[in-house]
């Protein structure tokens, strides 16, 4: 039953009154960081048209209506529990779940939680000026229901953080509201969530690649043998689902835009002429935050990776699809690069758990980037879109520090300074993609040159719905 407390909540949270009080406490302080670095310039006088969870019951989860941001009902939801539920991995394969947490896993568990945890606020500061450049109110809405719900998986992390890690989890959740996005003093822990995202392109691509590390990342956590834990990312994952299909359809859409007005132009003509978004530029932004989004599952071989999953912290993403839930003898084939030479070496499963999320990763990616090749197909463009190579771009692992071009060749580092422009974003083309947005498209039903309308609205809602409404 979910509760009307200030707090919603599944987890009964009247009934524990010093962690009621302690993020009744946090919560003004989460509030005070909101206004400051959530949507900016919609915070008080515009109702967006929301979904709030209210339930964990699948067919029914979410109300919809109109609301003020800062008065979002953000809770704390976590899926019910599995009856007789065993661990499903690692040296304690098969023993009963953890309802608290074993003390020899203190920090580890907390660490994952933190990471988890650091990269929801940051990507609403990301966003926050976004909306100022909007190309409708259709777009305007996705892009506050993400930011709402981003927040709101922050309170999932700072629920955990305060029921099971004591002090030290509290004072961990008033960091994560002390470190901002691209601070130069308290910067986000992790790269990605510092790069800006100024652009409306740059954040659907952060969705579509960013995001979908966010899901392999709580698909991992959902398989974890802290109970909690797994039932809090399982319930995220509902609301994340949201979140890649704004990336992947907010791309689609422009790509359906530019492939109508590269047939008006005819095909070789330059869209930017008549204000659209050509292809070169639309495969550097999606090169860019791939490889960025790819850095996030970490090194190819890791003993942190490994120590996770032997002890039952962090799992494989649909661990039920494994054979050996316990991986102790079997050999993953990983790529490597050694003295300028590409090589496929077999390395002891546990250490390669990084490499078969990231394998995971691209190859559900590349499933959304061939559906927006089929966009061009059917607009009767030879073009394609493709995946960069996993060595491209990389600042992690075996690959960092190192050049090479999209389709994987090692270059020098003098030939990388000279043809990276080709394929990253330049100056350029930020400049130009901000000279699409000085207006912002506020007008009931109407949508920016660059970008088509979707094919249909949210919650059934007609595509002239006035999804964000001003009280000015």
């Amino acid at each position: 039953m979910i509760s009307h407390e200030l707090i919603p909540n599944n987890v009964n949270l009247s009934s524990n009154k010093r962690l009621q009080r302690a993020l009744e406490h946090w919560q003004p302080r989460y509030l005070d960081w909101w206004r400051e670095m959530g949507p900016q310039g919609f915070q008080d006088y515009h109702r967006v048209y929301l979904r709030t969870a209210v339930s964990v019951d699948p067919d029914g989860w979410c109300h919809y209506d109109y609301v003020k941001m800062p008065e979002y009902r953000w809770g704390i939801f976590l899926t019910p529990p599995v009856k007789d539920r065993t661990i499903g991995f690692g040296d304690f394969f098969g023993q009963p779940v953890w309802q608290e947490v074993p003390g020899e896993f203190r920090n580890p568990l907390k660490r994952l939680i933190v990471l988890q945890g650091d990269t929801e606020p940051a990507s609403v500061e990301q966003q926050r000026r976004l909306g100022q450049s909007c190309p409708s109110l259709y777009d305007l809405r996705n892009l506050f229901q993400v930011n709402v719900e981003e927040g709101r998986h922050l309170w999932a992390m700072v629920y955990l953080l305060h029921s099971y890690f004591g002090r030290d989890g509290r004072d961990e959740a008033e960091e994560m509201l002390e470190r901002s996005s691209g601070n130069e003093d308290k910067p986000r822990m992790l790269e990605a969530f510092n790069e800006p995202i100024d652009t409306w392109l740059d954040f659907f691509m952060f969705a579509m690649f960013t995001d979908r590390d966010g899901k392999s990342q709580l698909m991992s956590l959902a398989e974890s043998s802290l109970d909690p834990l797994s039932r809090t990312t399982r319930f995220m994952l509902t609301e994340e689902a949201h979140h890649l299909f704004v990336g992947e359809s907010g791309v689609a859409r422009i790509i359906q835009r530019t492939s109508e007005l590269m047939r008006q132009t005819g095909l070789s003509g330059d869209v930017r002429r008549v204000g659209g978004i050509d292809l070169p530029l639309i495969q550097r932004h999606l090169n860019f935050w791939f490889s960025a989004s790819v850095d996030l599952h970490g090194s190819e071989i890791s003993t942190n990776a490994a120590t996770y999953f032997a002890n039952g912290l962090k799992g494989r993403a649909k661990e039920d699809s494994w054979e050996d839930h316990r991986a102790l003898h079997g050999t993953y084939a990983v790529d490597v690069f050694e003295n300028g030479v590409g090589l496929t070496r077999n390395v002891p499963a546990r250490n390669a758990m990084n490499e078969m999320l990231r394998d995971w990763y691209i190859k559900d990616a590349t499933a959304g980037v061939e559906r927006w090749n089929r966009i061009l197909e059917r607009g009767g463009l030879s073009d394609r879109l493709y995946v960069p190579s996993r060595r491209f771009n990389r600042k992690i692992g075996i690959y960092a520090d190192q050049h090479f071009t999209p389709e994987g060749r090692p270059i020098s580092a003098e030939q990388w300074e000279a043809r990276k422009h080709e394929w990253l974003p330049t100056a350029n083309d930020k400049a130009y993609l901000k000279s699409l947005t000085t207006r912002p498209v506020f007008e009931v039903g109407q949508y920016a040159n660059w970008i088509a309308p979707p094919s249909k609205g949210i919650n059934r809602q007609p595509l002239d719905f006035e999804y964000v409404r001003t009280d000015e």
